[in-house]
């Protein structure tokens, strides 16, 4: 198949999708498919449509020529409208399907997504709709609530309003202060009294206007992958230092992850449907990955979902396939062939 593997854009996880896409675009062309990288904002100016999905192909190339406009996205962002770059659409139309290897805002907030399915465009992963929902933490927390899966008390808060203690919501420190619409742990505050929590709400702010904040769980930390409705095995996630932000989760050794996890068969059943129910909650199809934490006693809450996990070399999902046997390059497949069969249903 012809695929545009589609990365890169305009959020503060630019980065870290950059290497996602290009791990996706070398697994799918392991397969042999002929994959192409593309950056959704910065596009490919040089690209030709008789030759959009070559036989040949250097996927290295690919990514130095995108990380090459790291530093030029915030001009091209002031000198430009349209948010696809050149021959972004194009390419996309062309396509057989398009893996959407975004993370972050422009991505994974189901605006490219509608984007897409105006144009008629196949795409990986689920629709705008439960991507919409899954980026905001605050309706996260209600569709949580509504369906029974188990989170940790949490009140929202507006940039425009007077500030608001947490102590008034019933809530105790340490809390967790995160912005709203972030992701990869960007814009999350641990605040341990009031000072601190003055400091993340700033923090969570400099993010956008809306913010949650959630009272803090001390436990273990996982993460369950659910595809096409069934949770794969559960990740524990162990930080060496501190909690697992942004830092440990890109940065390799910084963290120990252990698939299966170390929990009873009860623990692990229990996790997995509750991942399965959160994302239901929520609308995914195709694919996600639901956080969870766990205290002592067993009692487990869910911190967030992701709609277009991170498919890095420190990436859970492909960990969690590779406990089934399921290795990258086959995980890329089937993620392609799944999002497929939604589109012939």
């Amino acid at each position: 198949m012809n695929i545009v593997v589609l990365a890169a854009g305009t959020s503060t996880e630019r980065l870290v999708s950059i290497v996602s896409g290009a791990n996706v675009c070398k697994a799918l062309r392991a397969k042999g498919h002929k994959a192409v990288l593309v950056d959704v904002f910065c596009g490919d100016s040089q690209a030709r449509s008789e030759d959009f999905f070559p036989e040949e192909y250097d996927v290295d190339e690919a990514q130095r020529y995108i990380s090459a406009f790291n530093d030029k996205v915030d001009d091209l962002k002031r000198q430009r409208k349209s948010f696809f770059g050149p021959n972004v659409i194009e390419m996309c139309s062309a396509a057989h399907i398009v893996f959407l290897a975004l993370h972050g805002a422009n991505g994974e907030d189901g605006r490219v997504q509608a984007a897409f399915d105006l144009l008629g465009i196949k795409y990986t992963g689920t629709d705008y709709i439960s991507s919409a929902l899954a980026m905001d933490k605050t309706l996260t927390k209600h569709l949580f609530q509504a369906y029974g899966v188990p989170t940790a008390p949490a009140y929202s808060i507006e940039k425009a309003d007077a500030p608001v203690d947490p102590e008034t919501k019933g809530l105790k420190y340490p809390v967790v202060v995160k912005a709203a619409c972030q992701g990869s742990s960007v814009g999350v505050t641990i605040a341990r009294n009031a000072q601190d929590y003055a400091h993340a709400v700033d923090i969570a702010f400099n993010y956008g206007d809306h913010a949650l904040v959630e009272q803090f769980v001390k436990g273990r930390e996982f993460s369950v992958a659910v595809i096409d409705g069934k949770a794969l095995p559960v990740i524990e996630i162990a930080p060496k230092q501190g909690w697992y932000d942004y830092n440990n989760k890109y940065q390799a050794g910084s963290t120990v992850e252990t698939c299966p996890a170390h929990i009873t068969a009860q623990e692990t059943e229990r996790m997995q449907r509750n991942a399965e129910k959160a994302a239901k909650a929520l609308g995914i199809v195709g694919y996600g990955r639901i956080d969870f934490i766990m205290e002592p006693d067993g009692a487990m809450y869910a911190l967030e979902a992701n709609t277009l996990p991170g498919m890095t070399p420190t990436s859970l999902v492909p960990q969690e396939a590779a406990a089934v046997g399921v290795s990258f390059e086959d995980l890329c497949e089937q993620l392609v062939d799944i999002s497929l069969r939604r589109y012939n249903n």
